[in-house]
């Protein structure tokens, strides 16, 4: 059995079966015979479907909106909504794979979608894109970072709903207040970060995320620094090169000096509403946190720009990865789940949820409505994107081991570094060990 499939069940293991498998299903209403290897169904088209959001709790409200949108068009189909945190969506996933119970459609993002294909979880979605509504209404960019990101064969297993991108958040006031200027490069990045903090006062220059989710953004800020513009030298990984373990060791000072010491335990969640409520000068986090510093802050207090350029004059940074949404393969009522994907992607309901997120719409039509201009980091984003400013270094997703390694794996490690108990250098290279391991066993599956 390869090491990827073992990986992900060691994954699942890791994972309190017992409440997971009563949770799943019981969500699904499913006898647990639901696995990687079952075909499923097309089934009638009409009954339930249980829907998994891939961020719970933060999304749920927005979702709750499609799903009664989508249940008033179809009201021969009910939608089940199960929100699952982002942080444990992809175990959750992994146990249902391996004990039943899974979903008939569910949230499948770029980072996790070559794990969840090389488990056999996933249906193949050409077929049903071709001849579909959609068919040429989507953003063939997004489209192809899924296809990439499926494991390597080229095919679609998960229709996109968003794309993100990093986002550097300031507070207007504060650099007002102490003369600072706008933070567009890392230089003026430090700077700041040091010139705003007063921990005496519980005042900070930044904060930096230590607990889930913390990989992408190093690596942002290490690639950011470095200038490197590519994830490999041939068959090996650029993680550990000298530069980028240079600019991770300035990055990870950061921790206690000019940043809080609840950072190294903060998810997303925690850092935002630190963030949103505190005297904290910057947060790197991306577009999908805007409404929340909107509604903490008001549009006056802060703004949201695209990463520091880098001592060479340009904007390096790590992709982001696409959202999308994928049916599992063992559902028994594919139709109804790919009905629901249809109408979830539609302009109007796209952009609906693009806005509440604060992210950008995957439907062509939905990326022309005028919200996109009044949202100031979305608009800056996407000019970012498209003026040649920007260099993105295009993360391994079509990995199946890729989520593993950049969460299970390696973020208790990130933590040693940001405490002192392990150098940056000594990170980074167990990292790249592990992935030029992955790469080598991908390469040789997919010849």
């Amino acid at each position: 059995m390869k090491i990827s499939i073992r990986r992900s069940r060691r994954a699942a293991i890791a994972v309190a079966l017992g409440s997971v498998l009563a949770l799943t299903a019981t969500a699904c209403g499913d006898d647990g015979s639901g696995s990687g290897g079952d075909k499923g169904d097309e089934g009638s088209g009409k009954g339930k479907i249980v829907f998994w959001d891939n961020n719970g709790g933060v999304r749920t409200d927005i979702w709750k909106e499609i799903i009664a949108d989508f249940q008033k068009a179809n009201p021969d189909i009910k939608v089940e909504y199960v929100g699952i945190a982002s942080t444990e969506y992809q175990s959750k996933v992994d146990t249902a794979i391996q004990g039943g119970g899974l979903p008939d459609v569910g949230g499948v993002g770029a980072a996790m979608l070559a794990g969840f294909s090389a488990q056999n979880a996933l249906e193949p979605l050409d077929s049903r894109l071709s001849k579909s509504s959609l068919n040429g209404k989507l953003n063939e960019d997004m489209v192809g970072v899924l296809k990439a990101a499926g494991g390597g064969d080229g095919t679609l297993y998960s229709i996109p709903t968003s794309a993100n991108n990093g986002v550097l958040y300031y507070r207007t006031d504060l650099f007002k207040k102490a003369g600072l200027d706008e933070p567009t490069t890392w230089d003026k990045f430090y700077e700041a970060a040091d010139k705003l903090t007063d921990a005496k006062e519980n005042e900070f220059g930044y904060t930096i995320r230590g607990g889930a989710g913390s990989i992408a953004q190093a690596l942002d800020a290490m690639y950011g620094q470095s200038g490197i513009t590519s994830f490999w030298n041939g068959d090996k990984t650029t993680v550990n090169d000298p530069k980028n373990v240079a600019g991770l060791e300035k990055y990870a000072a950061l921790y206690k000096k000019v940043t809080p010491a609840a950072d190294l335990n903060n998810d997303f969640t925690k850092m935002v509403a630190q963030w949103d409520s505190g005297t904290i000068g910057m947060l790197n986090h991306n577009l999908g946190s805007y409404q929340d510093h909107v509604k903490a802050l008001g549009v006056d207090k802060f703004r949201g720009i695209p990463q520091p350029i880098g001592a060479s004059g340009k904007r390096v940074q790590v992709s982001n990865p696409v959202d999308g949404m994928g049916v599992f393969k063992s559902s028994k009522n594919k139709d109804a789940a790919w009905k629901f994907i249809e109408f979830a992607t539609s302009a109007a309901e796209n952009s609906k949820f693009n806005k509440a997120a604060g992210q950008v719409p995957s439907n062509n039509d939905a990326a022309k409505d005028a919200w996109i201009s009044e949202a100031e980091p979305t608009k800056l984003a996407a000019a970012a994107l498209t003026d040649g400013s920007t260099t993105i270094v295009q993360l391994p997703y079509y990995l199946p081991d890729w989520n593993t390694i950049s969460k299970a794996d390696n973020e208790p490690n990130f933590q040693k570094v940001l405490l002192g108990d392990m150098s940056a250098k000594d990170f980074l290279d167990t990292m790249a060990d592990q992935l030029n391991k992955a790469q080598a066993e991908w390469k040789e599956q997919n010849g």
